[in-house]
């Protein structure tokens, strides 16, 4: 069989997989093109520098967001929606999301999400200043959320080493971390995420309200 011919999907392919291997830090133009089993030139044919490669890997995650956004539904439903559709992909894909929320994107793969929650808060009767903070106050959570949900933010995320069992406090120094033990210990990630988005839109419900 032939090799697959070098192309800048194939190459932003071979970065996700490594980055979602080893993290962005390990991305080179020299170690992409030894996976592929290419001269490191011959990538400067199809991406020009290694900024452009990961932003390439940024609009290869964002475009695989898939929305099924109602623009008759109450904009609550719309944002729960367009949040749900981001986390899947970024629980997908954890280590390219810190790449997604580190670029400065352009294309319209990186801006069609942006502009459908900016257009569905707009709708709402939010103001321009108070819908980019809104968006990106959902981004943080979700952010976080999954940071926490991957192990990288360890405090008060679910405990599974056996060195670090809360329920062995001094429950006399630490009653309520003692008393909630079973609770800090156990986590449904997605009920934590719900029970969060849920929270965080009826206080934006509120602010319309203002």
């Amino acid at each position: 069989m032939p090799a697959e011919p070098l192309s800048r999907p194939r190459i932003v392919t071979a970065a996700i997989g490594l980055i979602e291997r080893e993290g962005a830090d390990a991305v080179s133009m020299r170690r992409i093109a030894a996976d592929l089993g290419v001269g490191v030139m011959s990538l400067y044919n199809h991406v020009p520098s290694k900024s452009a490669l990961l932003d390439g890997v940024a609009e290869a995650v964002l475009s695989q967001i898939e929305f099924a956004d109602d623009p008759d539904a109450d904009w609550t439903d719309r944002v729960r929606i367009q949040a749900l559709a981001f986390r899947q992909i970024a629980h997908h894909y954890p280590r390219c999301t810190m790449v997604v929320v580190s670029r400065q994107l352009q294309s319209t793969a990186g801006l069609l999400p942006v502009e459908r929650a900016l257009a569905t808060l707009r709708s709402a009767g939010f103001d321009g200043r108070d819908a980019v903070r809104i968006l990106r106050v959902f981004i943080a959570y979700i952010v976080g959320s999954l940071l926490r949900e991957v192990g990288v933010t360890p405090t008060f995320a679910p405990v599974h080493r056996p060195d670090a069992a809360v329920e062995n406090v001094d429950p006399m120094l630490f009653p309520q971390v003692s008393g909630l033990a079973p609770q800090l210990i156990d986590c449904d990630p997605e009920a934590e995420f719900a029970f969060g988005l849920e929270l965080l839109i009826q206080a934006i419900a509120v602010q319309l309200k203002r």
